[in-house]
C-alpha cells in the first residue's frame, strides 16, 4: 500500500526567518574570505539563493512530485537527489546572474554548471543530517 503523503507546510515567517539568519551567518563566513565586511551584505543576498531558493525546490519535490511518484525507497530517493543537482543548477544561475547584475563581475566558474548542482546536493545532505540527529523525518530516515 502506497504511503499518503502529508503536504509539508510552514508559516512563510519561519521560513524567511531561518534561511534569513542562515543567508546572514553563511554570508558573514563567505564575505570574511571574500574581501572582508564590505562584501557582506552582497554575500548574504547571494547566499539567500540556496537558502531561501533551496526551501523552494524542496517543497516543490515535497508537495509536488513526491505523491506523483512510486512509494519504492529508491525511486523517491534517486528523484529527490535528480530534484536536488536541477535546482542546484538553477539556484547557481541564480546567483550568478545576480551577481554580473550588481557587481558586472563575470564568475570565473560560470561554465562549470553542474558545481551548483553537486554543491546543493551536498548542502542538503548536511540539512538532513542535522534534521536527523534531531530526530526529525529527513532525507535519511524516508520520512522528510
Amino acid at each position: 500500500m502506497a504511503p499518503r503523503w502529508q503536504p509539508y507546510r510552514e508559516p512563510l515567517r519561519a521560513t524567511l526567518l531561518r534561511t534569513g539568519l542562515i543567508a546572514i551567518a553563511v554570508g558573514a563566513v563567505v564575505a570574511r574570505f571574500w574581501g572582508g565586511p564590505g562584501r557582506w551584505p552582497l554575500a548574504t543576498l547571494l547566499v539567500l539563493w540556496p537558502s531561501f531558493g533551496g526551501h523552494w525546490v524542496e517543497l516543490w519535490f515535497l508537495n509536488w512530485l513526491r505523491p506523483r511518484l512510486s512509494a519504492a525507497r529508491g525511486v523517491q530517493a534517486a528523484a529527490r537527489v535528480v530534484v536536488w543537482f536541477v535546482g542546484g543548477i538553477l539556484l547557481a544561475g541564480g546567483m550568478c546572474l545576480t551577481l554580473i547584475l550588481l557587481t558586472r563581475v563575470r564568475p570565473a566558474w560560470r561554465a562549470d554548471w553542474w558545481i551548483g548542482g553537486l554543491g546543493f546536493i551536498g548542502v542538503e545532505l548536511v540539512a538532513h543530517l542535522a534534521l536527523q540527529l534531531r530526530g526529525r523525518p529527513s532525507f535519511y530516515d524516508g520520512r522528510g
